[in-house]
């Protein structure tokens, strides 16, 4: 937005107030039209049960303010030229969001037969909420939101990632009170104590109080003003306050606010880009309170509904069935004059249209909204740069993750200027390994500093928070506006934003239907510190399962990867961090891990996405095998791998062949997956008939689903994560689980026909030294030395 500063407007004249007002009319009867009315759109006829929809949906009661903040922002907008972005937190608003749009021009644009008419004010009306037609919540079909509503908590943190880089947006933030009291809400409202007033956007929060959620009253509403507002300065905002349930009042007010607000925050812009500014800024944030379901219906047989959790849904909900709700519901849009408001064809009258500013500054049509039309290819730096050199496998090691960091620190550099790469994650940056990254930046902070931080940044883009809530909405915000990034997160704690992911999972699923949506840039999760290495956190920070999460959501959106060693782990960085519309998930040690491939045989290796290891195996690849071990993640690969050398000692005739996985989706049938094998490839790689000794990183029933249709399914042993962790060593915690090499042996012996009998002095000895490994590491306090100095010999 302009930095500099606009003198504060004038109150509105009275032809202004009337043109708002004549929108926000024109706005609310759309809002209810929709939740009601099946035909008759402009009530040419009296109302009759036909003109009804046969299921009463949607939201009413937030719809108003919704409308009442969306008009006057269209009219700031208009005034001063601003680009600008509204994210929509309360849950249901669509009625509200659908209606302004229509108002605008910009649904009618990307559905032409939705025109800006009588014919396509009926085609909007029935629409909403009815099979084929479009959610009662804010979504991916409505045009100017990048905001899922169907869930409640996130509005605030979108709202700050959509503004991070965006130095030229205001971005309105409407929170409804009900979303308020979440968690993720509540901890976003320190986003500001990241925003950089010189590079990045200025968001505006407008706390809608209109008193109750669905039936309850809402907790900030209740609070007595001081209290409330000392909630907010003490979250480090200027609260600035609009009142009311009369119509021509409440104008004259939110105007006020708006221009207020506006007006300090193009001050703080000026004064910051000048070079005045040292500390952290307030920011305005307006409190809007008006009645839950405003001009609806004041009673409905007898009972107070306007002002009451009563308006939250559909006031009316007998009006097909009942002729005198059906009356009242015909006085209630009768009350807005709709003759007033639309002309002889339904199209919007000149004083509606007034205020809408044109083009891409309505929001309805805004390109920060459908972020991939901003999107520009990411300049990641050719591998060869920071692969490392492999003569042999296993010849020596590295740490997956610290290698990594100086190709994010690489991507960090090329986006300097065009600042659209974020790393963010909750204050795990450097235990990731990952600091490389702050020679390109440090971390975000606007607070204080002291002589003993370390790499904190005013202007920094690497954003850390402890709340994986927050890190996830400024990132979703992010990418959604046309920007790149990445979310480091200990593997255990990821799940904290379960249903974020999910819900962004639903959101880019749907986009990709719509032709009008640009692809954007992909979610992409880096999990580290994760389950095998977390031997002296212990139990507590032991849980792999975030991949079995994901891959049960749609197939078109989600993929999952475990690179084995760091070149493999560059290889899928390179490929993730350049893909389009996805969420993809890799896990990575980040602890000293041998080198298995050159970065050539990586990228074949991650283009298969599975593959024999023909190195690793025994009978050099000239006869079918006698047993299969298959591998999925850096330690499983270790182990399968040590496994195989201990064959190779202990039992020379037997065929074996190693399979290392790194894309857990090849494992589904082409049928359920793009990525899936079709079956012949995966009978040539497992064999239909052979045992299958599979080493898997997390927990081994997602192998078991992934394969459950395959033919050799029933020779398909799993060994992984089964909820046996501790304080211990690395190795004894693959003990713990039967991950580890003696057992793998073990299970080779008795799923291999005939081997039960003729190698049981083997068998015997792999199960000695799994127990001469619990007294070692009961006297010693780490693991026998033939497992801390192994290496691969071939």
């Amino acid at each position: 937005m302009p930095t500099t500063t606009h003198p504060h407007a004038a109150p509105l004249t009275d032809e202004e107030a009337a043109a708002l007002d004549a929108h926000w009319r024109a706005a609310n009867y759309l809002s209810a039209g929709q939740i009601y009315l099946l035909d008759n759109p402009l009530l040419r006829q009296p109302l009759e049960a036909a003109h009804i929809k046969p299921r009463l949906l949607g939201h009413w009661g937030t719809s108003p303010g919704l409308n009442l903040v969306h008009t006057h922002l269209n009219r700031v907008i208009k005034q001063r030229g601003l680009d600008a972005l509204c994210i929509w937190g309360p849950g249901h608003g669509g009625p509200a969001v659908l209606a302004n749009s229509w108002l605008d021009g910009s649904y009618s644009e990307i559905h032409p037969d939705v025109s800006r008419d009588e014919s396509g004010m009926r085609r909007l009306m029935r629409q909403f909420s009815f099979p084929g037609g479009v959610p009662s919540h804010v979504a991916p079909e409505t045009p100017g939101s990048i905001h899922e509503g169907g869930e409640l908590g996130y509005s605030l943190s979108h709202a700050y990632g959509a503004a991070l880089d965006n130095p030229g947006l205001l971005v309105a933030c409407v929170i409804g009170d009900g979303e308020a009291e979440t968690g993720p809400l509540a901890a976003s409202w320190h986003s500001n104590k990241f925003l950089d007033p010189v590079h990045d956007g200025a968001v505006l929060p407008v706390l809608h109080l209109n008193g109750y959620k669905i039936d309850n009253p809402a907790v900030l509403a209740r609070l007595p003003e001081a209290e409330l507002d000392a909630l907010l300065r003490g979250y480090g905002h200027e609260p600035l306050y609009v009142t009311g349930g009369d119509p021509g009042r409440v104008h004259r007010a939110m105007a006020a606010a708006l221009d207020t607000a506006l007006d300090r925050i193009a001050r703080i812009q000026r004064t910051a880009r000048d070079g005045g500014w040292t500390e952290r800024p307030a920011w305005p944030v307006i409190v809007l309170r008006t009645p839950k379901g405003w001009t609806g219906p004041a009673e409905v047989d007898g009972r107070p509904v306007e002002g009451t959790w009563r308006s939250h849904q559909v006031p009316l909900p007998g009006v097909r069935d009942d002729p005198g709700h059906r009356a009242q519901l015909e006085e209630w849009l009768r009350s807005y004059r709709p003759e007033e408001l639309f002309d002889e064809d339904g199209r919007p009258r000149p004083q509606v249209l007034a205020c809408v500013p044109d083009g891409e500054r309505r929001l309805g049509a805004t390109r920060h909204a459908n972020g991939g039309l901003l999107l520009r290819d990411l300049p990641v730096p050719p591998l060869e740069r920071f692969a490392v050199p492999v003569d042999k496998p296993g010849a020596a090691r590295h740490e997956p993750t610290r290698v990594l960091g100086d190709l994010l620190r690489g991507v960090m550099d090329a986006t300097a200027d065009r600042r659209d790469f974020r790393v963010v994650g909750p204050d795990e940056t450097t235990s990731n390994r990952l600091q490389a990254v702050y020679g390109a930046g440090g971390k975000a902070w606007q607070e204080a500093t002291v002589d003993t931080d370390e790499h904190l940044d005013r202007h920094g883009r690497v954003m850390e928070i402890l709340s994986e809530h927050t890190c996830q909405g400024w990132l979703e915000g992010y990418l959604l506006t046309g920007r790149h990034g990445l979310f480091s997160c200990y593997e255990a704690f990821v799940h904290i934003v379960d249903s974020m992911v999910n819900q962004h999972i639903k959101w880019l699923r749907t986009s990709r239907t719509l032709p009008w949506r640009a692809p954007v840039a992909s979610l992409t999760y880096l999990l580290t510190s994760h389950v095998w290495r977390q031997d002296h956190n212990g139990f507590s920070h032991q849980d792999p399962g975030f991949v079995d999460h994901v891959l049960n959501k749609s197939p078109e959106v989600v993929r999952v990867y475990l690179p084995p060693d760091t070149n493999t782990l560059l290889a899928v960085a390179d490929h993730v961090l350049r893909s389009r519309d996805r969420v993809n998930v890799v896990v990575a040690g980040k602890q000293p891990c041998f080198d298995w491939l050159s970065l050539d045989e990586a990228r074949a290796h991650c283009a298969r996405g599975a593959g024999v290891w023909e190195w690793a195996g025994t009978g050099n690849g000239t006869r079918e095998p006698d047993v299969v071990l298959a591998c999925a993640g850096d330690v499983p690969t270790q182990e399968v791998l040590a496994a195989a050398g201990l064959l190779r000692r202990h039992l020379p005739e037997l065929a074996v062949r190693v399979v290392n996985v790194v894309d857990m989706t090849r494992l589904m049938p082409r049928e359920e997956h793009p990525h899936g094998m079709p079956d012949r490839d995966y009978d040539a790689l497992f064999t239909r008939d052979k045992p299958v000794i599979f080493a898997y990183h997390g927990y081994p029933w997602l192998v078991h689903r992934l394969a459950y249709r395959r033919t050799g399914h029933q020779h398909l042993h799993v060994r992984g994560y089964k909820e046996m962790g501790t304080t211990t060593t690395p190795f004894d915690m693959v003990v713990r689980n039967d991950l580890d090499r003696y057992r793998l042996v073990m299970d080779v012996i008795d799923r291999v026909p005939g081997l039960a009998v003729r190698a049981t002095a083997v068998r015997q000895a792999m199960a000695d030294t799994r127990t001469r490994h619990h007294a070692w590491i009961r006297e010693h306090g780490t693991d026998m030395p033939e497992v801390a100095d192994w290496t691969w010999t071939g």
